[in-house]
């Protein structure tokens, strides 16, 4: 079983794992680093841990790992890729070592899932809003990874996906925060954009006076 918290027959589960940045590789990890110690100077601050973050929702038929991670080959159906977007700039994107893509992964595993910190965050136990969120998946936008073509403010990362599924579903996004002492860079950008669209919807579905 993927997750260290079972859920018992016929009930369902959306949790949260938080990933250190570069967990099991360690050119992510260093790159992360020096990015994370460029922008703590910047903002004049100690730097922080960095982490990526995926949802895991158990339902009586099975289990779906939620994850955004780079295209490591052809065979995306195998790992439930449901979209694919550019890594860096829109022109990149068409080769495959510069796009992401969006995994609904039914029995699927989370890479590095052992060196999870603070994990995994129990987000609902209800079945409704759990298959709200696989419905969600094939819905996100994918916009260039590491820009903010959507004016949010931030990044547009692995992040930003976990963040907009949560916040889009119902759930309480905003009060989530990455484990103590940690940073997850586009997380904001996920519940800006979620906040914008659900503003938009309300104000196609309200009345005209």
């Amino acid at each position: 079983m993927l997750a260290t918290d079972a859920v018992d027959q016929g009930t369902a589960a959306v949790d949260l794992y938080w990933l250190p940045l570069g967990a099991g590789g360690h050119f992510v990890r260093l790159n992360g680093r020096l990015y994370e110690a460029l922008v703590a100077r910047m903002e004049r601050r100690p730097a922080c841990d960095l982490y990526h973050s995926a949802l895991q929702v158990e339902l009586a038929e099975g289990t779906f790992v939620i994850e955004q991670a780079p295209v490591p080959d052809l065979s995306g159906k195998e790992r439930g890729a449901v979209a694919e977007g550019p890594v860096g700039n829109r022109w990149a994107g068409r080769f495959r070592i510069f796009r992401y893509e969006i995994r609904l992964w039914r029995d699927g595993n989370i890479p590095d899932i052992a060196e999870a910190v603070d994990s995994p965050r129990r987000l609902s136990n209800d079945e409704d809003r759990a298959r709200r969120v696989l419905d969600l998946v094939a819905q996100v936008p994918t916009p260039v990874w590491g820009r903010d073509e959507l004016a949010t403010g931030d990044m547009w990362n692995s992040n930003s996906v976990i963040a907009w599924v949560i916040a889009r579903s119902g759930l309480d996004a905003e009060s989530i925060q990455p484990p103590t002492g940690g940073r997850a860079p586009g997380w904001q950008a996920g519940l800006v954009l979620a906040r914008r669209q659900d503003e938009e919807a309300a104000g196609i579905a309200r009345p005209v006076d």
